[in-house]
């Protein structure tokens, strides 16, 4: 019979793997149809550039400030939040107007950026230190899981209810498990500090806590290069397929079969991680394969054969999309005693500093070669000097 502290472990995990999806479905879900949404505005594409910096900035702020309010007032309900937040992003998308989705993208991106700091505290209570890296992957499996059905279900909302429809839609699901996750709090908010002072200077006391130390800053940069590029190539992907001459639906399917390798990728490096390869060295051969995997993707054309364009996503997803069970294990493993959430939000802060940059970078390159293969082919320099720092001691 499984003891109490495994069946809490198991009740964790579940409660943030589907907080995990909500989250990243609703950060994921205006990309994906994005093609609907620029023909319908009748807008420039390289503006998803624009909106997708503007929610790595909302998730910049949000990540690094996040630390303290989880201890506050728990993991759990900082979760809630998130899901809150995300869910008003897209409802204010859904209206229309550039302004409204300047605002969207802050709201949404922050909310979407503090349900990993936050789901990493809660299950760091709960798990074994050695299961760390498997657990975490365990829980980030959501995150492409999430995108694929993005990628299926969104592109069908589209056609059923328009891009509008599709988006109020997703924002009521997440507002929903805001309320199924309700009856946990007891539990799982059992350590908040109610007393715990909120002050804006911890966000400069959360950046300084992980560039003081040489292994939370080596990983602060990895995750850098490795969450910049990943979001170039949610970001672009299916947008660069479309213009090459698949449809909507093909593009996306496409997409949804790069999330797919992503799944069994994430249990894999994090099984890899717990006792069987360092994981210094693990995520430099990560680093490396996305830098390899974006140069391919940079190349693609639309003469190549389906099947080619396909494999080249789904190698590429299996290193970039695959990172966030190891990295954020490490984050746990190296944190200040009792500050596993914080160490995490200040760690994955950087990502999205790459998940700011590198859609900028991508969003000049097509502006100035009208090619999209360029900015592929730039974006993952980065990851190539991570993986060569990673293998020198």
């Amino acid at each position: 019979m499984a003891s109490r502290p495994f069946n809490l472990m198991l009740l964790a995990l579940g409660a943030m793997s589907v907080q995990q999806t909500f989250a990243t479905i609703g950060r994921g879900l205006p990309p994906v149809i994005a093609p609907a949404v620029v023909a319908d505005l009748g807008i420039d594409p390289a503006l998803l550039g624009v909106y997708v910096a503007l929610a790595a900035v909302g998730s910049l702020v949000f990540q690094l400030g996040c630390g303290s309010f989880i201890l506050r007032h728990g993991a759990l309900r900082v979760s809630q939040v998130a899901l809150a937040l995300v869910a008003g992003g897209l409802a204010v998308s859904a209206s229309g107007p550039l302004l409204l989705w300047a605002l969207a993208a802050v709201i949404g991106g922050g909310g979407s950026a503090m349900s990993t700091p936050a789901s990493s505290h809660l299950l760091a209570r709960y798990t074994e230190p050695r299961l760390m890296p498997l657990v975490f992957a365990l829980k980030q499996t959501s995150v492409p899981l999430a995108l694929l059905l993005a990628g299926l279900v969104g592109p069908f909302l589209t056609g059923l209810l328009g891009w509008r429809g599709a988006m109020l839609v997703t924002a009521a699901a997440c507002f929903l498990f805001v309320l199924m996750l309700e009856p946990g709090r007891r539990e799982f908010d059992s350590d908040r500090q109610p007393g715990y002072p909120v002050k804006f200077g911890d966000l400069a006391t959360t950046l300084v806590a992980v560039t003081r130390a040489g292994p939370l800053r080596k990983l602060s940069f990895a995750c850098f290069a490795f969450n910049g590029l990943q979001t170039v190539f949610t970001s672009y992907y299916v947008i660069t397929l479309t213009q090459l001459g698949y449809s909507l639906e093909a593009a996306g399917a496409m997409y949804s079969l790069a999330m797919v390798v992503a799944v069994p990728g994430r249990i894999f490096w994090g099984w890899l991680a717990s006792g069987h390869v360092a994981p210094r060295v693990l995520m430099a051969g990560l680093a490396l394969g996305m830098a390899a995997g974006a140069a391919a993707l940079g190349m693609i054309a639309a003469d190549w054969p389906v099947w080619l364009t396909a494999m080249v996503a789904v190698a590429l997803s299996a290193t970039v999309m695959s990172w966030h069970g190891v990295v954020l294990s490490e984050c746990v493993r190296l944190a200040p005693p009792g500050m596993p959430g914080a160490a995490t939000g200040g760690v994955l802060s950087f990502g999205q500093v790459g998940g700011l940059l590198l859609p900028l970078v991508y969003a000049l390159m097509l502006g100035l070669t009208g090619h999209s293969g360029i900015g592929f082919l730039v974006c993952g320099l980065p990851g190539l000097v991570v993986g060569v720092m990673l293998l020198r001691k």
